[in-house]
């Protein structure tokens, strides 16, 4: 039998280094020793703000108390993302948590909506989703378990300082035994025979050895791709934006509960109210743009005055061609980005622990257990590529050279397919259990950037119209209610206890 693993060094802290210290620590328990090297000197990105549901159950999952963990990330709750002037100047819609229509699921929701649609009675997409119609209105609430209740379809995540996000739970990790280094990596020392990983070198010469090691050292991946050139895989053919300005400015109430994505004149610029400031960021492509002028342009659209001077940060889009090599497992930047589009960076550090979790390895290292690892995982971030891309593609605009690039550019073949059938006949789908985004959200973006279906399945027009159409009308008046008697974002956290005293 092999012998078990018994040490993991994670290199690198930040977002997504303490989110793996934390999730290892509760999984190993007393059975190995989770061990943290970082340097206060070395700086993190640190921009990210917008989660995605299932951040609910990794904070679970790692025994976080919500209300504890919302003060001490001055955190606000998320119910969609509001994009504006995509489809076109002026366009303005809603990706909502959630589904659309009854019950937990969407089933084919969007079949009966267009048929509906089409004969004038059906209402506006937003009057079927109680995330949407609790956007609009500044609402929140508790999801209701009971698939019969309106509020079952209440899902939200949360916006928070990430800075504050991974001291927290450094604080909680060695609350609970985690060990951190304070340490600068100058070198990897790999083993003569087979290239595994031994140790890492800090500048002080201390060595530092484990059995697995978890690569959090951000874009520049220190030990996946500097020691073991694991490659990367360049999307910027697809996703061309590569830089970014990120800046922080006062609050302005009312706190509202989305992500706003804006498009500007050679990418989008993002807007997140958390409790004590607002976080703001323009997405933007150099060949269209200068980096002072995208400076220029994101001062000019605060709401509220800046705190500080914008940060740069370069990327390049794509993702590493192989997240685990040997005995080094990739997470966060060191394993690819996509621009934050819909919130999905932290969603796949996530992602990424729970693979690890699921591909937990021995000392043998099994390949067909790390290719396993990297096939799943390299399927879910291609279909969340998918995604992004589309908001690009699916736009009309054609008033600068940035948005007419993106509109005409060739798009991968499983996206393609995916716009075809939905433009045919309303159809849609899900590609297995790795695709985090639901039907909804493909409905949400096609038809939100006016990507029109040509008709229904036939098979939904067969039948009277007037009792779907009752059901619609009906459902939209108990959504309408529902979110009337929601409170406000602010009053709620309030109410539960996760305001931290912010104003």
């Amino acid at each position: 039998m092999a012998e078990p693993i018994r040490s993991v060094l994670i290199v690198g802290g930040g977002t997504a280094g303490w989110m793996a210290a934390a999730a290892l620590q509760r999984t190993l328990g007393p059975h190995a020793r989770v061990t943290l090297v970082e340097s206060e000197d070395i700086g993190i990105v640190g921009v990210g703000e917008a989660t995605v549901p299932p951040i609910r159950d990794f904070n679970a999952m790692i025994g976080l108390d919500e209300a504890e963990f919302m003060r001490e990330t001055k955190a606000t709750l998320k119910v969609a993302i509001v994009f504006q002037d995509w489809g076109h100047v002026g366009n303005r819609y809603v990706h909502p948590f959630g589904t659309f229509g009854r019950g937990p699921t969407l089933a084919d929701f969007q079949q009966t909506y267009f048929s509906l649609k089409a004969k004038g009675l059906a209402g506006n997409l937003g009057d079927y989703s109680v995330c949407w119609r609790a956007a609009d209105a500044g609402k929140v609430g508790d999801r209701n378990p009971d698939p019969n209740s309106p509020l079952n379809s209440m899902f939200t995540a949360y916006h928070f300082d990430a800075v504050l996000y991974a001291k927290y739970l450094r604080k909680v990790c060695e609350g609970r035994g985690v060990e951190r280094v304070e340490g600068k990596v100058v070198d990897v020392v790999q083993r003569a025979d087979d290239g595994f990983v031994q140790g890492v070198t800090l500048e002080d010469g201390r060595v530092l050895e484990a059995d697995l090691f978890i690569d959090c050292t951000g874009f520049r991946g220190l030990l996946i791709e500097g020691a073991l050139k694991a490659g990367y895989e360049d999307w910027s053919h697809w996703l061309p934006v590569n830089r970014a300005m990120a800046v922080p400015c006062a609050s302005v109430k009312p706190l509202t509960p989305y992500t706003l994505s804006t498009a500007r004149e050679a990418g989008w610029q993002w807007r997140i109210a958390l409790q004590h400031r607002t976080g703001n960021g323009y997405v933007y492509c150099s060949d269209h743009i200068t980096d002072d002028a995208a400076r220029e342009t994101l001062l000019a659209n605060l709401d509220g005055e800046a705190l500080a001077e914008p940060r740069p940060l370069r990327f390049v889009t794509g993702r590493r061609k192989k997240y685990w090599d040997r005995n080094v497992v990739s997470l966060g930047l060191s394993s690819g980005f996509i621009e934050p589009l819909e919130s999905t960076s932290i969603h796949l550090v996530q992602a990424g622990i729970y693979r690890l979790l699921q591909h937990f390895p021995d000392k043998d290292f099994s390949p067909v257990n790390i290719d396993g690892y990297n096939r799943r995982l390299g399927r879910e971030v291609e279909l969340i590529r998918d995604f992004v891309i589309l908001h690009y593609h699916a736009t009309q605009r054609d008033d600068t050279p940035f948005w007419r690039q993106v509109r005409d550019m060739p798009i991968p073949d499983s996206l393609a397919e995916r716009v075809e059938a939905f433009r045919d006949r309303a159809l849609l789908y899900q590609v297995g259990a790795d695709e985090y985004f639901s039907q909804a959200s493909w409905l949400a973006v096609m038809y939100g950037q006016g990507i029109m279906p040509r008709g229904a399945n036939p098979l939904y027009s067969l039948n009277d119209a007037d009792r779907p159409a009752a059901g619609l009308r009906q459902l939209s008046d108990i959504l309408a209610r529902t979110v009337a008697a929601l409170p406000d974002h602010e009053t709620y956290l309030k109410a539960k206890g996760m305001w931290s005293g912010a104003d």
